[in-house]
């Protein structure tokens, strides 16, 4: 950044970051970058995840690993309400019995995970830099936003700020103040 102005260092790095950041001159964050292992997810909230395109990701791939008894992500919404729970575990149970059924015949893993639907948990690993994690976090930490995502956010940049607060804490601190019921404490 201190390139970009021909300014001396002087003073504490982070006000200076801060006051680029907080003026939108964020092409400095994108020198920075930062890796997380994401898992338990549902397939549903990595196609959500996957949309943001200057991130870089592995992910398990359903097509070389064994789905024969999966593990499933869930909205509350069927979780906390028997009756939905009860439907889930039917259809659960079915999905479960046709994919071994597939395999047993001889259908490849790549073939028979068409059966699996989006409730499939996952697991990811992410590496993005700090401008694009920005855009992340105000994009994916709304009311609009889906609830599993929106979670995922949070945790995100709750695990990033004590690693970069000049970055990511006024965000941080606007976020929870407007929506202090995504955040746990």
């Amino acid at each position: 950044g201190r390139i970009c102005y021909r300014s001396p260092s002087r003073g504490e790095p982070g006000a200076f970051l801060r006051a680029r950041v907080h003026e939108g001159h964020e092409s400095l964050i994108e020198h920075a970058f930062a890796t997380f292992e994401v898992s338990g997810i549902s397939r549903a909230c990595s196609h959500q995840l996957v949309r943001h395109r200057l991130v870089s990701y592995s992910q398990e791939s359903q097509r070389y690993v064994d789905m024969s008894d999966p593990e499933w992500t869930l909205p509350p919404a069927i979780v906390e309400d028997p009756s939905a729970r009860a439907i889930w575990e039917r259809f659960a149970g079915d999905v479960e019995e046709a994919y071994r059924a597939l395999r047993e015949l001889g259908v490849r893993k790549e073939d028979a995970r068409f059966v699996l639907p989006n409730a499939a948990a996952t697991r990811l690993v992410m590496t993005a830099n700090f401008r694009e994690l920005l855009h992340i976090f105000r994009l994916r930490i709304s009311p609009p936003a889906q609830w599993e995502i929106r979670a995922v956010a949070v945790a995100m940049l709750e695990a990033i700020y004590p690693h970069a607060p000049a970055v990511f804490g006024e965000l941080r601190q606007a976020l929870r103040s407007q929506h202090p019921e995504f955040f746990s404490s």
